[in-house]
C-alpha cells in the first residue's frame, strides 16, 4: 500500500482498546528508527492515562512528575498497562507502572500524584508571571517532521507548528497539537497531550545529521508545575552531546497560558551502520 493509499484509509486513533483491557497500536504510533517500533510519545501517554486514573480514584488531580524508564523497543502490536501504588497520602501519592507486550516488559514508570489547592500568589515575585513559548499557536507556520516520508506515522498522529528555530537544527520549540485521539472514543486530557509531545524533545532539538547518527533517548522525565490546559502544548528544547557518546535533551513545556514544566531525556548518541 503506498502512502497516498494509507492516507485515504488512516486509523481512528493511536490506540485501540481491546475487550481484555490490552490496546492495539495502530500505525499512527510508528517512529523514526525502526518501521515496526513505536514512537515513545505515544506509549508514554497511554501510561499517563494509567495513572491519572489510578491518582483520580485516591482524589488526587495533579501528575507532578512521570518518569519513563524505556527498557525496550515498544513495537507496534498489543500493548497492556499495570498500575501499582507505592505510597499514598493525604496530599501527595507515588505511583509505579508497567508497560507490557508479548509478555514482555517494555518500560517502567514512577509517577507523582499531587492534590492541586488554590493558592494566591504574592505580586512580584522572580520569574513570575511564568514565561510564555516563544510564539502563539497561531502565529506558529505548520512543519512536519523530516521522516516517515514513505509511510504514516507519529508525524500524521500530531500537527505541528513552528514557533522558533528550525527542525534538526539545534534549538527549536514546536507546537504540538494531536489530529486524532490518543484512545478511540476518547477526548484525550491535557497531561496526556503533554507525553505524547515531550518524547520529541531530542528530535526536534538535533544537531547531528539524521542520516548518519541515531540520538536515541531511553528515558524520559517530565515535570510539571501545575495542571496544563488546553489542546495545544508547545516543547522548546536544546540538544546537548557529551565527547563518550552520551547526550542529554532538555525542554521548556508550556501550554498556551505559559510554561508548565520541563522534560529531560537521556541520548545514546551512535553512528548509524
Amino acid at each position: 500500500m503506498t502512502r497516498a493509499d494509507e492516507l485515504t484509509h488512516l486509523p481512528a486513533a493511536a490506540f485501540t482498546e481491546q475487550d481484555d483491557g490490552s490496546f492495539r497500536a495502530s500505525g499512527l504510533t510508528r517512529g523514526p528508527w525502526h518501521p515496526d517500533h513505536e514512537h515513545a510519545g505515544p506509549p508514554i501517554a497511554l501510561v499517563m492515562r494509567a495513572i491519572e486514573r489510578a491518582a483520580a480514584a485516591l482524589e488526587l488531580d495533579h501528575i507532578g512528575r512521570l518518569t519513563a524508564n524505556l527498557l525496550r523497543p515498544v513495537p507496534i502490536g498489543d500493548l497492556s498497562v499495570a498500575v501499582t501504588t507505592d505510597y499514598a497520602g493525604r496530599n501527595a501519592a507515588h505511583l509505579a507502572a508497567r508497560l507490557l507486550a508479548g509478555g514482555k516488559e517494555i518500560a517502567r514508570f514512577t509517577a507523582l500524584a499531587q492534590r492541586s489547592a488554590t493558592l494566591e500568589m504574592p505580586a512580584g515575585l522572580p520569574g513570575h508571571p511564568l514565561p510564555q513559548a516563544p510564539a502563539a499557536p497561531a502565529d506558529s507556520p505548520p512543519v512536519r517532521f523530516p521522516f516517515l516520508l514513505d509511510t504514516i506515522g507519529y508525524p500524521d498522529l500530531v500537527e505541528t507548528r513552528l514557533a522558533s528555530g528550525d527542525f534538526f537544527r539545534g534549538p527549536c520549540a514546536v507546537w504540538f497539537r494531536l489530529r486524532h485521539p490518543l484512545v478511540a472514543g476518547e477526548t484525550p486530557s491535557a497531561y496526556q497531550r503533554v507525553a505524547v509531545a515531550a518524547d520529541s524533545g531530542n528530535g526536534i532539538s538535533a544537531i547531528l545529521d539524521f542520516g548518519r547518527y541515531t540520538f536515541v533517548n531511553f528515558d524520559l522525565s517530565i515535570n510539571l508545575l501545575r495542571r496544563p490546559r488546553g489542546d495545544s502544548i508547545c516543547i522548546e528544547a536544546q540538544s546537548l552531546i557529551g565527547p563518550d557518546g552520551g547526550g542529554l535533551a532538555e525542554s521548556r513545556i508550556y501550554d498556551e497560558a505559559g510554561l508548565v514544566g520541563r522534560g529531560t531525556q537521556s541520548l545514546l548518541i551512535r553512528l548509524r551502520e
